[in-house]
């Protein structure tokens, strides 16, 4: 930007943009990158402060990046005077908007020297400048003698002012440069907040490629473009993935005009108008962005890069419309693809000359086939390829595509071969298509014959071909041409007569959706007529995965245990894929049988619900292919006492998972390795027999007895010569056939059983294998101390397993002196049958005396039946029980709880003797009852008093007449002590009675 003295910067300004950019500068780069040597080449405007920069301004191109002022004076009078005050508010101007890349240039002339007065002035006006504006910045004040003049002193200054000039002008290009970029980068890093968005940015990001480009580096320019086009990609293919922007939503308007691209112009300004304003459709955005990237790879001479880029871009613009679901008119998109690629041609065949063309056949074959291609879609969806012509509909369709084109371009309205003259002819009769259609199909041939690509009739080659195009497909998840493949590969493998790949590839298409139901029911019929066929060599193995698809697996019950007499069915939930209804021979399951004990299993069965159901995972069927890792544990247990010695895990298809990748096929790919696909051999079945599967969901019922663990390893249905086979189920479903021995459990109905009163206990009888028959009966031994008590309404409750009660049957017993028998219900096996008895422990009338127990006359105590426990004596009773099931008899102990204790004391008050017996209730609040009673003799007293104290209970609840009785027996015993010293005199002698107690039971 030029300020100062205009006239003379007028002057200088052509010789000045002539020589600026005759010589390069080495340009060095932030963060590393290579040097480089560029011509600057700059535009000078005359400065005025409006045109300054605003804070937040980030253009580039506008940007002043160096200001010059210009002046020749050389009167200190005229410069104290007027041009030393033109320079300050320039210079404050250039600081209030932090403006610091100046320079002063002086123009000396001689002329004016020769009007100059003798007098020598003490200091040069270039001298004056530099002191008053200049001081630490020396070098930013020059001084030019005569630019104009063709001496070499001239040349030598003016040569100088330009190396000064293109220095100081690429300091400050690469400082501000770097500072756009550094906010270019700020900017881009806030991409995730809200608000942010893509416009703006590429209308920044392109600002940055403007500025290489016009520096000649087209390759930086380039990837400018590069980069706005990956980033954008990314946001759309999250956007496919469920993380969309908001910005995304101005992209996703209806399709309106499908004009093909632009490349007849260096900048499409509409389009960059619409993308600057945010009104750009996505069609709009790719075209602009592929024309920039396509003039700058011509500046690079490199074309053949263009139609290698416009395929690519073609293909990935219809995918992308579908991802952000845009509303496209049928045939839009083929009218776009079709003039973009004669649009891309034309521009080739422009800046090549024909060698070049010829010799780079093969890059431009694709664009010439995909523009065929394009047409004949069109002839088809406008009727101009049917026999009868376009109807009314079809004129309609073409009236709007052709409406969608809009008016031609400028450039190509004089040229006779435009693309937009091609389309609109060749839709506008039959003829007219007939004879485009044709010139394309011809150039595509004859180009492809130029590069040697000759069609080949070898059918095993054309299979292979297409088996490798199959894998791509499959990888990059590209649906319809995966499909159009496969109905290509079944044609070959049926010429061939490989029929196990066909019957596969037929079943994969006849579940392929993206098929009409017409052609799915074809595939369908085709597995049909080979099923129905009668040889038995003729027998092929198909993976289920194609025919049906395996959801859910219920259990009833479903804890999936089960005894050896009960039914267990599973429920198999089918969806069939094929599109008519099939009548299957039989549908089997093979299972895997283990001699386990029940129970065991509990843990492998993780992945089955509570309610019984095991759901399978819906996997494609590429995953589906894949080995799943079967894995069983070994348990080695001693064979002394069968104790787990070790445990382990191996895997039982371990020939499988090690073969290489390259050798495992898909099977979504025809080529399946069959083999693989057979049942196990000698493995138990679960069959079901004349299934018919309906399109969509089914239900397949199995009943399932030899007891063990059950294991489904395979699913496999049988249509005539063809089975279906799934090779192998997960998650491991496993199912368990338990047998059980009889059971017989004798247990109280409250928490502790009390001596004295009568006491419900509960007999509980596991059936398990067993079946109660008439006449069957428990044979209870007698005791004395515990007798049976007989009630006329005594009754068993017969329980199912399920713990369902079925049936209440009175009871039979019958007592003798040493045996009580209980006759039993008939019972079927597996069942429960309960019952409740009322027992009697008698208390004994003496208490128990802790066992090796010394007596006051040193003899030992007897052991005692009885025992203590936390201050509640306690009565084991033991009760033999005998039977049906078994020989021998079942030993069941009984503890009951005295609910009673008592102890007695000896009192003395002078000569009177006091018997004190304490009566404590160990059930309730440990109640206390005391009783004392004073000991008289009529005579002597006797040696020993034999004492008996009764008292009678009754539960809290019961009449006075329900009283039992407790009696306690102890004896008084009289017991002298006297004490004798050999020395008197330090001893004396003295005898007394001791009135002693001790307690004794009665035997």
């Amino acid at each position: 930007m030029s300020a100062g003295d205009q006239n003379l910067f007028t002057a200088l300004y052509g010789s000045l943009t002539q020589q600026l950019p005759r010589e390069p500068m080495e340009w060095r780069r932030s963060y590393g990158r290579a040097p480089k040597m560029i011509y600057l080449e700059a535009n000078f405007v005359q400065f005025k402060e409006e045109l300054l920069p605003k804070e937040g301004n980030k253009a580039l191109l506008t940007f002043p990046f160096l200001h010059v002022y210009w002046t020749d004076c050389c009167d200190s009078e005229v410069y104290k005077a007027s041009v030393k005050e033109d320079m300050q508010r320039w210079q404050a101007a250039l600081r209030l908007h932090g403006s610091v890349d100046w320079l002063i240039a002086v123009v000396e002339s001689d002329n004016k020297k020769k009007n100059k007065t003798n007098l020598l002035p003490r200091t040069s006006i270039v001298d004056k400048i530099r002191s008053d504006f200049c001081n630490k910045q020396s070098d930013r004040c020059v001084s030019l003698c005569d630019p104009l003049k063709e001496s070499s002193r001239s040349q030598e200054s003016w040569s100088s002012f330009l190396t000064k000039l293109r220095t100081l002008l690429l300091m400050s290009f690469t400082r501000n440069l770097g500072r756009f970029e550094d906010e270019m980068r700020t900017l881009r890093e806030k991409r995730t907040e809200p608000g942010w968005s893509f416009c703006d940015y590429f209308m920044v990001q392109e600002e940055l490629a403007f500025v290489f480009e016009m520096l000649q580096q087209f390759e930086d320019a380039l990837v400018q473009y590069d980069e706005l086009d990956a980033l954008f990609t990314q946001y759309v293919l999250n956007f496919g993935a469920g993380d969309g922007a908001n910005w995304l939503g101005s992209f996703c308007q209806p399709v309106r005009s499908w004009n093909g691209l632009l490349l007849r112009r260096p900048i499409d300004m509409e389009k960059r108008d619409l993308i600057q304003r945010g009104e750009a459709s996505l069609l709009d955005l790719r075209s602009y962005l592929f024309s920039r990237q396509c003039t700058l790879l011509i500046f690079l001479q490199r074309p053949w890069e263009v139609t290698a880029r416009a395929l690519e871009l073609l293909h990935n613009c219809v995918q992308e419309l579908r991802l952000l679901e845009v509303s496209v008119v049928s045939g839009a998109l083929d009218c776009w693809v079709f003039l973009s690629c004669l649009e891309v041609l034309h521009r080739i065949e422009g800046c090549c000359d024909r060698s070049q063309l010829e010799a780079n056949t093969s890059h431009t074959v694709g664009l010439w086939t995909y523009a065929t291609e394009k047409l004949r879609c069109l002839g088809d969806l406008c009727g101009l390829v049917s026999e009868n012509g376009p109807n009314s509909e079809d004129l309609n369709k073409t009236v709007d595509l052709l409406a969608g084109l809009g008016a031609e371009r400028p450039e190509t309205v004089n040229s006779p071969q435009s693309p937009y003259k091609k389309l609109k002819e060749a839709l506008s009769s039959v003829e007219a298509f007939e004879k485009h259609y044709l010139e394309l199909s011809h150039a595509a041939m004859e180009m492809y014959k130029a590069i040697g690509r000759l069609p080949r009739f070898n059918i095993t080659e054309t299979r292979n071909f297409l088996l490798d195009s199959l894998k791509s497909y499959v990888s990059e998840s590209w649906s319809l041409p995966l499909t159009h493949t496969r109905k290509q590969i079944a044609e070959c493998q049926k010429q061939l007569q490989k029929m196990d790949e066909y019957l596969q590839t037929s079943a994969l298409l006849a579940s392929d959706t993206n098929l009409s139901d017409d052609e799915r029911r074809h595939f369908c019929q085709e597995i049909l007529t080979f099923a129905s066929q009668t040889a038995e060599d003729a027998r092929v193995a198909l993976s289920m995965s194609s025919f049906t698809r395996l959801q859910e697996l219920r259990f009833r019950p479903s804890s999936a245990l089960v005894h050896v007499s009960a039914a267990l069915q599973l429920e198999l939930r089918l969806c069939s894929l094929m599109p008519v209804p099939v009548t299957l021979e039989q549908i089997s399951a093979s299972i895997h049988f283990t001699q386990e004990q029940p129970g065991s299993t509990a843990q492998k069965r993780a992945a089955q619900n509570p309610d019984g159901t095991v759901t399978f995972p819906a996997a494609s069927p590429a995953s589906a292919s894949a080995s799943a890792l079967e894995l069983c544990e070994i348990l080695e247990h001693s064979p002394s006492d069968n104790v787990l010695s070790s445990a382990g895990v191996a895997c039982r298809n371990m020939h499988l998972l090690m073969r290489q990748n390259d050798s495992a096929t898909s099977l979504d790919t025809p080529n399946t390795a069959l083999t693989a696909l057979t049942l196990e051999d000698g493995a138990q079945m679960l069959r079901a027999s004349d299934v018919t599967l309906l399109p969509g969901n089914n239900s397949i019922v199995f009943t399932s007895q030899k007891p063990g663990v059950y294991t489904l390893r395979q699913l496999c249905a049988t249509l005539g010569q063809v089975q279906f086979i799934l090779p192998h189920l997960y998650p491991v479903v496993q199912y368990e056939v338990y047998s059980q021995e009889p059971q017989l459990s004798i247990q109280p109905l409250t928490e502790h059983l009390l001596a004295g009163l009568p006491q419900q206990v509960k007999f509980t009888i596991l059936t398990g294998h067993y079946s109660v028959k008439k006449g069957d009966a428990l044979q209870l031994s007698n005791t004395d101390s515990m007798p049976v008590l007989h009630s006329s309404t005594c009754s068993a409750r017969i329980l199912s397993s399920s713990a369902e009660l079925l049936a209440e049957s009175a009871l039979s017993i019958q007592s003798s002196e040493k045996v009580t028998s209980i006759s039993l219900p008939v019972t079927p096996p597996y069942h429960t049958l309960e019952f409740l008895l009322e027992v009697l422990c008698h208390i004994p009338s003496c208490p128990a005396r802790m066992e090796s127990e010394r007596l006051t006359n040193g003899q030992i105590s007897r052991r005692s039946r009885t025992r203590f426990n936390s201050g509640m004596t306690l009565i084991d009773q033991k009760v033999s029980v005998d039977c049906p099931w078994s020989i021998y008899s079942t030993l069941v102990s009984l503890t009951f709880h005295v609910p009673f204790k008592v102890k007695h004391s000896l009192l003395s008050a002078g000569r009177r003797k006091f018997i004190q017996v304490c009566l404590q209730n160990l059930v309730f609040r440990q109640q206390c009852v005391f009783s004392v009673w004073e000991l008289r003799w009529s005579s002597v007293s006797p040696v020993s008093l034999h004492c008996v104290f009764s008292a009678a209970f009754a539960p809290a609840d019961a009449p006075d007449a329900a009283l039992k009785p407790y009696t306690y027996d102890f004896t008084l015993e009289r017991v002298s002590v006297s004490a004798d010293g050999s020395d008197l005199s330090r001893v004396c002698v003295a005898a007394f009675h001791l009135s002693l107690c001790d307690i004794y039971c009665l035997r």
